[in-house]
């Protein structure tokens, strides 16, 4: 079975990927923002200035200014929205982060541990042959 830090660590390399996915969204979410608030721009400046695209007519535009305005209100709560995951999926990592190094370092602590008790098993035996074969040496 593996052990609890490799567990961690795997689970933390998923929560950065997901991570890393809910920021591109949230980029994606702000580029449709910034796409729609210029056509928005554009055709308030079409209207006001009176310069019509050729075959559309001023109720067309003011149509298709209040959808890109609904359309912009709703992606700018989506990114909102979207924000607040990405903070929160922050956080969570960096929880998870900290659990997971803590029980690398526990890991690591027991190691050491059970290397120390084995040497100072070993070296007791050593000491012992170390006399005996001193006793039998017939100097």
């Amino acid at each position: 079975m593996k052990s609890r830090a490799e567990k961690l660590g795997r689970l933390v390399s998923l929560m950065q990927l997901q991570l890393r996915l809910s920021e591109w969204q949230l980029g994606q979410l702000r580029q449709q923002e910034q796409d729609l608030q210029e056509e928005e721009a554009y055709l308030v400046g079409a209207l006001n200035e009176m310069r019509l695209p050729v075959g559309s007519s001023s109720e067309s535009i003011s149509r298709r200014l209040t959808i890109t305005s609904v359309g912009a209100r709703t992606v700018n709560a989506e990114a909102s929205r979207q924000l607040d995951q990405v903070r929160a999926e922050s956080r969570r990592v960096k929880h998870l982060e900290r659990i997971a190094k803590a029980a690398t370092a526990d890991q690591l602590r027991d190691a050491e541990r059970r290397s120390l008790e084995e040497m100072t098993i070993v070296r007791p035996a050593m000491r012992d042959w170390t006399y005996a074969t001193n006793e039998l040496d017939p100097k």
